[in-house]
């Protein structure tokens, strides 16, 4: 019988709508195996996670996915697998990721009052239910967004991005980005493997763009390409497939399940397809590997 697995999720630690243990418990209910758990810029939900993965007996892998410096009107994520969440190098990383969301977030909410739409950073931060210290939940876009929301000032999260959040936005300002170097760099050094999130999302002109941007961050260490995803229609894939096999990366695939922050997107299917289980057993195998040549 067929099992399969979704690599790329959020949970409440960043963007996502359930908090992590309700991810893997929805995993469980909706026939998977295993999953990965790859909030924005933080590590914070993987224990949580974790946990609850080994008491439902769902196989269960760290991740993390961090934005690098790219062009507009394309954007890139790095996908870190199997990273340690007690690497110091890892929390070093994430907290100066939550600070620089921390100083973007004000900038947001003051544009959004001179443009007069009347929301404070204090409602922005009771959606996120922060919490105080070290262990802040990021928050981000997709809280105000929530807020702009419930206020009426848009119908749905999808215009809060059009109209003010997104590149191009009334009220869009930038946050701290690493380059594609130190993103890698630092998911190795932090004992995980760097794969390319949703290569759609580069927009690259044309195929010789894209397999020049991969090869590029194969020369810097790159394991994985993700193939499937939601945003990725069946020619998508295939393009994608023949291009990991073409530089021998391991092939991967999410739904970047958001919860209700993107309605249409249900964990483990991605526009329509199922991620096969084969996909994170080569990640688990290729884990084990690294590990054991130090």
């Amino acid at each position: 019988m067929a099992e399969y697995v979704d690599l790329h999720c959020h949970s409440t630690a960043s963007d996502g709508t359930l908090p992590p243990a309700e991810v893997v418990r929805l995993a469980r209910q909706s026939g998977l195996s295993g999953l990965a758990l790859t909030d924005h810029d933080t590590i914070g939900g993987v224990e949580e996670a974790a946990a609850e993965a080994g008491r439902l007996g769902v196989t269960f892998l760290a991740g993390i996915e961090i934005s690098c410096e790219y062009p507009p009107p394309g954007t890139m994520h790095i996908l870190g697998y199997g990273v340690d969440p007690k690497s110091e190098t890892l929390r070093d990383l994430t907290r100066r990721l939550l600070e620089g969301r921390d100083n973007r977030n004000p900038r947001i909410i003051q544009k959004l009052n001179e443009l007069g739409v009347s929301i404070t950073m204090r409602e922005v931060e009771q959606e996120a239910k922060a919490t105080a210290g070290e262990n802040k939940k990021p928050i981000g876009r997709p809280h105000i967004a929530a807020v702009l929301l419930r206020k009426g000032y848009v119908s749905s999260i999808k215009q809060a991005f059009d109209k003010y959040l997104a590149q191009g936005g009334a009220a869009y300002f930038d946050k701290e980005r690493l380059t594609m170097r130190e993103a890698m760099d630092l998911i190795r050094q932090s004992g995980g493997m760097p794969v390319l999130a949703h290569p759609v999302q580069l927009r690259t002109e044309n195929d010789a763009q894209l397999e020049r941007v991969v090869k590029d961050l194969v020369d810097l260490g790159l394991v994985g390409l993700e193939v499937i995803h939601s945003d990725h229609d069946a020619s998508l894939v295939e393009k994608h497939i023949k291009l990991a096999d073409r530089y021998r990366l391991l092939k991967t695939g999410g739904s970047d399940f958001h919860g209700t922050n993107k309605k249409d997107i249900s964990l483990g299917t991605a526009n329509g397809r199922r991620i096969p289980r084969e996909f994170m057993d080569a990640l688990l195998k290729r884990h084990a590997e690294l590990r054991r040549a130090g």
